[in-house]
C-alpha cells in the first residue's frame, strides 16, 4: 500500500510540475528535465508514467478540460451567464488560460488533443438539443454558437493590460465592468431562455 501511495504522489507531482511548465513555455518549449526536477524525480521515472512530452501534455490538458467543465457548466438555456463563468474562471487562472492556448496553437488538427475534441463534440450536442427544444435560434450552427460564446468569454483573459493602457479612456476600468460587458455581448447574440428552471435535459448534470 505504501508503494502505491508513493507512486501516486510522484505522479501527482509530475502532473503539477508539467502544468506549470507547459503554461510557461508551451509544448515545444517545455523540457522534461525541468519538469522532472520540479517534481523531485528523474526523467526516467517520468517516462515510466508518460511515454512522451506530448502524452504528458495530453493528460494535463484533459484534467484541465474536466476542471473547466466542472467550474463553468455549460447551460444552453443561459449562455450569457455561462460566458460569465468562463470569464471568471480564466481571469482567476491565467496560467491555465495559457496552458490551453498553447495546445490550440501547437496541436491544431492533431489527434493528440483529444480532450478538446471530445469536449467540443459533447457541447455541440447539448446546443443542438437546446435548439430542437426551442431554447436557441436554430438558424445558428451549434459549433458557431460555441466558438463565438467562448471567444467572447475569454476575450479579456489574456488582455487585461489593455484596460490599464487606456485607463483614461475607459468609463469603468473595474473587473466587474469587463465581466458585465462579456455577459451583455453574449446576451445580445444568444438571449437566455425565459423560464429557465432545468437544463439537465442537455446533459449538464444540473437540475
Amino acid at each position: 500500500m505504501a508503494s502505491s501511495t508513493s507512486a501516486d504522489s510522484t505522479r501527482d507531482r509530475i502532473v503539477t510540475a508539467a502544468g506549470a511548465e507547459f503554461a510557461r513555455y508551451g509544448i515545444a518549449g517545455a523540457r522534461i528535465t525541468r519538469i522532472a526536477k520540479a517534481a523531485k524525480t528523474s526523467s526516467e521515472r517520468l517516462y515510466a508514467y508518460f511515454r512522451s512530452k506530448e502524452a504528458l501534455y495530453g493528460f494535463v490538458a484533459e484534467q484541465e478540460m474536466a476542471a473547466v467543465a466542472e467550474a463553468t457548466r455549460l447551460d444552453p438555456t443561459d449562455l450569457p451567464e455561462y460566458a460569465g463563468r468562463v470569464h471568471d474562471y480564466f481571469i482567476r487562472h491565467p496560467d491555465r488560460f495559457r496552458l490551453m492556448s498553447w495546445g490550440r496553437l501547437e496541436l491544431a488538427g492533431d489527434d493528440a488533443d483529444t480532450a478538446t475534441q471530445e469536449t467540443v463534440r459533447r457541447k455541440v450536442v447539448q446546443l443542438r438539443k437546446a435548439q430542437e427544444a426551442g431554447h436557441l435560434d436554430p438558424a445558428w450552427e451549434p459549433i458557431d454558437i460555441l466558438v463565438f460564446v467562448n471567444q467572447i468569454a475569454m476575450a479579456w483573459a489574456g488582455q487585461l493590460d489593455l484596460v490599464d493602457a487606456a485607463a483614461d479612456q475607459v468609463r469603468d476600468p473595474s473587473p466587474a465592468a469587463r465581466r458585465a460587458a462579456v455577459v451583455t455581448a453574449v446576451q445580445r447574440l444568444f438571449p437566455a431562455a425565459a423560464g429557465n428552471t432545468s437544463v439537465d435535459t442537455y446533459g449538464t448534470g444540473r437540475a
